[in-house]
């Protein structure tokens, strides 16, 4: 096979450091399913990666791309056939083992999973990890009982891509949206996604949260982490539920029992990394179908894979709204 195109990530005498070099399949990480790339995604954890503003790689040197969706090129695995379209994200794709910014990427059978009816493979990209860790937010929500009758949701970071994701998918499953932002700019974008309410962050005094302040949301959906998980926590009607899913603010989280023990309220951490396959693939499915996000081609844009380097810095600097697909084939 010949030479293909892969962004590699290299500490290179203590400095982390990607660039764009020539590959070999020969050169890649085993595996049973080897896949002809067609798209992957930026996710925050990509930039982290890439730049080393965060200790995400685990092995140098290595591939970056946690996403990849393409075409089946070949399969030791009976499960997979050549031809076939799929999905591999998660796992140690991108941090321990050769990621999705490749023209070919190759990686256990177990990681992969076949395209859900109704979704191509821009769409899969599309949503990517941050799509996938929306979807299983409200999954994880749903099963602790929240509907849309229950009361309003808030959603924080929402101008990231899983919360423009979480956003979109909230509101056309028919909750009460609210938006928490520190845009004031991306109100109007945030509104076309279906958020029923904007909420400034700077509106909030996040120096006196209560252990139980007045009961606003059924169901909150958290980017951030640190004191805005706080006053989530503080503010949940009784039987409401948090889908804890990012620390884009702080890793800390400080708070009382109060709300546990007093309302009832659920923190259910969602890991998309190690979520079993038989949940995964069923969240995937939904995404294609009753979760599907109305506004996917609304909140995304679509960069060449030879741009890829250069457009890292944004995310680690949060500047960059929706969801950005990388086009590798």
């Amino acid at each position: 096979m010949a030479s293909f195109k892969a962004l590699r990530i290299f500490n290179e005498d203590g400095k982390v450091a990607s660039r764009i070099v020539d590959m070999t399949l020969d050169e890649l990480d085993p595996g049973e399913v080897v896949i002809k790339a067609e798209y992957s995604s930026i996710n925050y954890k990509d930039a982290l990666a890439a730049t080393g503003a965060g200790k995400i790689i685990r092995r140098f040197p290595c591939v970056g791309g946690i996403d990849v969706a393409g075409t089946v090129e070949s399969s030791t695995d009976p499960a997979f056939k050549a031809g076939q379209k799929v999905i591999c994200t998660s796992y140690d794709v991108g941090v321990a083992h050769d990621g999705g910014y490749a023209g070919y990427v190759r990686v256990p059978a177990a990681w992969v999973v076949p395209m859900p009816g109704g979704m191509s493979t821009l769409d899969a990209m599309a949503l990517g990890t941050a799509g996938f860790t929306a979807g299983l937010a409200v999954v994880r929500m749903e099963a602790n009982g929240l509907k849309p009758g229950n009361g309003p949701v808030i959603v924080s970071g929402a101008t990231g891509g899983v919360g423009s994701i979480a956003v979109d998918i909230l509101a056309g499953l028919g909750y009460e949206v609210t938006a928490l932002t520190g845009k004031e700019a991306e109100t109007d974008y945030l509104k076309s996604l279906g958020a029923a309410k904007v909420m400034l962050r700077s509106s909030l005094d996040l120096t006196k949260i209560r252990p139980l302040d007045k009961s606003l949301w059924a169901g909150a959906v958290d980017n951030l982490g640190g004191e805005v998980l706080s006053w989530m926590a503080s503010t949940m009607e009784i039987g409401g539920t948090i889908a804890s899913i990012g620390l884009a603010a702080n890793f800390t989280f400080n708070t009382t029992v109060m709300p546990f023990i007093l309302r009832g309220v659920t923190l259910c951490g969602v890991d998309s990394v190690n979520c079993p396959m038989p949940l995964r693939s069923a969240v995937w499915a939904r995404l294609a179908s009753d979760m599907k996000p109305r506004h996917l081609s609304q909140m995304t844009k679509t960069l060449p894979f030879a741009e890829l380097p250069s457009a890292f810095d944004a995310f680690v600097k949060g500047q960059v709204k929706g969801r950005t697909v990388v086009a590798i084939g």
